[in-house]
């Protein structure tokens, strides 16, 4: 893929994340697509990678407000999105908010709670708001859940239903770091943990300014087809039982304006969708049984329709 130059403010962004994380340069510049784009993103890997710390990293560097809810099967929605409690004194209710309220929420092990709480969480995701006792309550501008899972131990585990695997952004994971990686991560925490003397590079506005730029990023409509024919391959696809819905035409859409503005086009290119098509598209693909029994992945279908429809070549002359 031909790289561009980054936005400079992005690069700074990124930059100082590096100071903590060694070798993700990639996870952090997904996250920080979602985040530009108002979406969401589903973590799942092994603990002890650094999905804590990479969310904390990217809530330091841009100023924002960082929440932990930490997901376990008794608690209840009422813990994440607050409670009303009578003051005696003023003679009324006061509304105490939960740590939903906050701009960058890491949602740690969401499969371990029920679905009534998990609920409570994806309202917020969606609607950016919550009701408590049938009051609205608007959340922080910017709003960003990082969800974490574990792909190994299942039990005692509320699996997310596809309904709510479709309202993140990405998925994706942070995989297992490379030996010479590995000696830095130690050398680092040797010395002291680098997340504590992380200072921030921008601030709220600045990521609010970003976000806004993002929507003028122009998509032509040879590339919106593009976008179109991809989710309608995965639909009709002979392994696929469930395939791509249009929020995830839409959500392949917002995410390369995000990925083009930071290398600093005002415009996207198929290079773009083609990027990001597998960590938009693969957890909105449900398999049919004998595929999984084949070894067939989500990743290989996303995989097998880009190589199969072909890639725009010129723009559309209206």
């Amino acid at each position: 893929m031909v790289r561009y130059q980054m936005n400079p403010t992005v690069e700074r962004i990124l930059g100082n994340i590096d100071k903590v994380m060694t070798g993700k340069r990639n996870v952090a510049e997904l996250s920080l697509i979602a985040l530009l784009s108002g979406g969401h993103v589903l973590l799942e890997d092994v603990p002890g990678v650094g999905k804590t710390m990479m969310v904390r990293a990217l809530a330091k560097s841009v100023s924002a407000k960082f929440r932990r809810i930490q997901f376990t099967p008794d608690l209840l929605p009422s813990d994440v999105t607050g409670v009303s409690i009578y003051n005696p004194k003023e003679m009324e209710f006061e509304f105490r908010p939960g740590p939903i309220m906050g701009n960058i929420i890491l949602a740690d092990e969401i499969n371990r709670t029920s679905p009534k709480t998990q609920s409570a969480l994806l309202e917020g995701m969606e609607e950016h708001s919550v009701t408590v006792d049938g009051v609205t309550h608007l959340l922080g501008k910017p709003f960003f859940v990082m969800a974490t899972q574990n792909p190994i131990d299942y039990e005692g585990t509320y699996p997310l239903p596809e309904a709510q695997l479709d309202r993140f952004l990405l998925k994706m994971k942070m995989g297992y770091p490379a030996p010479d990686e590995e000696m830095e991560v130690l050398n680092r925490a040797q010395r002291n943990l680098p997340i504590e003397d992380l200072q921030p590079v921008v601030t709220l506005e600045d990521l609010r300014d970003l976000q806004q730029s993002i929507k003028e990023v122009v998509v032509d409509d040879t590339i919106k087809r593009y976008i179109v024919e991809l989710a309608s391959r995965t639909r009709g696809h002979s392994s696929v039982y469930l395939g791509v819905s249009p929020r995830g035409s839409i959500a392949l859409m917002k995410a390369a304006q995000a990925y083009a503005f930071i290398y600093g086009r005002d415009y996207v290119i198929p290079d773009d969708v083609q990027y990001l098509a597998p960590s938009v598209f693969a957890h909105r693909i449900i398999l049919k049984s004998e595929a999984r029994f084949e070894g067939i992945t989500t990743e290989d279908v996303v995989n097998r329709v880009l190589a199969r429809v072909p890639v725009p070549v010129q723009r559309l002359v209206k």
